[in-house]
């Protein structure tokens, strides 16, 4: 059983997996790539733009954060996501304003607050502006971040990247709207001048204080927000002359405002992360099993109603037994055997549990079962590698 909490950060969503209290700091759930994708996927799975995992810390903070792409690779950090990953520990655990995490990611340590309207605050610390920090070829210009020109797809763009732990690339254009996104943040992504592939951010200057932008994410493709790249974004604009060192930026998914603070050279971002809901995915066996116990308990039920018919008059000759059915696919649109159903005594026991128990206790059921197995068929796992 995998159990999951999706939350949202200005339309950026992921499904958020609790593992702080597993002995292994790499505990992840049995993930692979291969199944991060799958519960990525919008028509066939739950859909999200990435995983979160909290985990135990291993290195001096109070707990650790992997994230995994939509594609299934595990990028450095997202802020958005950790925005996502403190609004839900605060949800967990009932914390309120003024709280605070030290959580460490493949970016070092970040440190969200919550806030007393509900929205996170992120010290993102330094940004990277040395090429081989970010990382780029591009050499670092005039402007004290690494810049200059590329090609991409036959045109000619003036860029400028900065790294938040990860890369990215910032494009200032005329008209954001006007941009081709599928067609250069795609292209730009996996260009030579970026080894570890880049994030993607088109920017258009409404004024000092106000930017518009829309992004390519790297192993995602379009998405309606990226923290770590609204960051990178005022950076490389003030470090430009484009903006003021505070700004507020608007993505398809909302606002975020950024302030890159002249005194500690870190950068803060303010946003939203909203819970969206809960959910269950049962692995195989147990849904294998659950049918199999289905099946028995109906063709049970079905042989029960067969041996509880009349004895056959003397002479007479013997009913036929009425042949076991599938209720789940041949009753789908009703019972068709309403004097011998087959299911009926089960149903009656679902319906007696219904009514002599309460919400609660239903839920307390289903939340320590869950749990139970889960831990269970982790240790089990665990005893057969060992």
């Amino acid at each position: 059983m995998l159990q999951f909490s999706k939350y949202q950060g200005l339309g950026n969503d992921f499904l958020m997996l609790d593992g702080r209290a597993a002995d292994d700091t790499e505990f992840v759930f049995g993930l692979t790539p291969e199944l991060v994708v799958q519960l990525c996927d919008r028509r066939f799975g739950v859909g999200g733009d990435g995983v979160i995992l909290a985990l135990p810390a291993n290195n001096g903070g109070e707990l650790r954060m992997r994230i995994f792409n939509a594609d299934g690779t595990e990028p450095e950090m997202c802020g958005n996501g950790i925005r996502c990953l403190a609004r839900f520990l605060a949800d967990c655990d009932g914390d309120g304003p003024g709280r605070t995490w030290q959580i460490d990611t493949l970016a070092g340590r970040i440190v969200p607050e919550l806030l007393v309207d509900g929205t996170i605050r992120v010290d993102m610390g330094a940004p990277f502006l040395q090429s081989e920090q970010v990382p780029t070829t591009l050499p670092v210009g005039a402007a004290g971040l690494p810049q200059g020109e590329l090609e991409v797809d036959g045109e000619r763009f003036m860029v400028a990247a900065a790294g938040m732990g990860n890369p990215h690339v910032v494009i200032p254009v005329d008209a954001v709207d006007e941009i081709d996104l599928e067609r250069f943040g795609s292209r730009f992504e996996v260009h030579p001048a970026f080894p570890a592939r880049t994030n993607v951010h088109f920017v258009e200057v409404l004024a000092p204080d106000h930017l518009l932008m829309r992004v390519w994410e790297r192993g995602a493709g379009p998405t309606l927000a990226c923290g770590t790249g609204a960051c990178a974004t005022l950076v490389a604009c003030h470090s430009l002359g484009l903006s003021a060192r505070q700004a507020r930026l608007d993505l398809p998914g909302g606002p975020l405002q950024i302030h890159w603070d002249a005194s500690t050279g870190k950068v803060y971002m303010d946003g939203p992360a909203e819970h969206v809901f809960d959910g269950v995915i049962p692995d195989g066996e147990t849904v294998a099993a659950a049918r199999q116990e289905a099946a028995a308990r109906a063709a049970a039920a079905s042989a029960m109603a067969v041996s509880a018919e009349p004895d056959t008059p003397a002479g007479a000759a013997p009913a036929a037994a009425a042949p076991p059915i599938d209720c789940a696919t041949v009753c789908s649109k009703g019972c068709i055997r309403p004097e011998s159903c087959p299911s009926a005594e089960a149903r009656a026991r679902v319906a007696a549990l219904l009514n002599s128990t309460s919400l609660d206790a239903l839920v307390n059921i289903a939340t320590n079962s869950l749990e139970s197995r889960t831990r269970a068929r982790f240790e089990r796992d665990t005893d057969l590698g060992g």
